[in-house]
């Protein structure tokens, strides 16, 4: 009877004292807890709204008006010197020169082009002036690229 019978009588694999290391990792259970969690927030973010829930009136869009005067530009340069369109004003009387602006009428935005090098302090001083002018609404006038950061 020619029957061989292996050595060790097991099932034919080899047994070490360590197991040999899973060269592959299973993605599954990880893709499965991953499309749960998208399906949970697909579900709970429609629920997420801030705010008190009020019903708003419908309104109708004009288009915007350009400006009926021409704007007033307050520039003030590097060494402190302060000028209201093309001619250079005295910054103890810029008040007064903005508030014969204001007397005719001229009740828009100011325009304040500082000098990049220009004192702090000096602006302030100049948006002080403009605020005793009876300027209220004020905008600074910059280079710069747009879509800026």
């Amino acid at each position: 009877m020619g029957m061989s019978a292996k050595a060790g009588g097991g099932s034919g694999r080899r047994r070490r004292g360590r197991h040999m290391p899973m060269s592959e990792i299973n993605v599954t259970p990880m893709v499965d807890v991953m499309l749960v969690l998208l399906i949970i927030f697909m579900v709970a973010a429609p629920l997420l709204q801030t705010g008190i829930d009020v019903n708003l009136p419908e309104s109708k869009g004009q288009e915007i008006q350009p400006p009926k005067k021409d704007p007033v530009a307050v520039t003030v340069k590097a060494n402190g010197d302060v000028f209201i369109g093309d001619s250079q004003v005295p910054i103890d009387d810029l008040a007064t020169k903005l508030k014969a602006i204001a007397g005719n009428g001229y009740d828009e935005t100011i325009f304040v082009r500082g000098d990049k090098g220009v004192n702090y302090g000096t602006v302030m001083e100049v948006m002080s002036r403009i605020n005793q002018g009876g300027f209220k609404k004020l905008s600074f006038v910059l280079n710069g690229e747009k879509g800026g950061s």
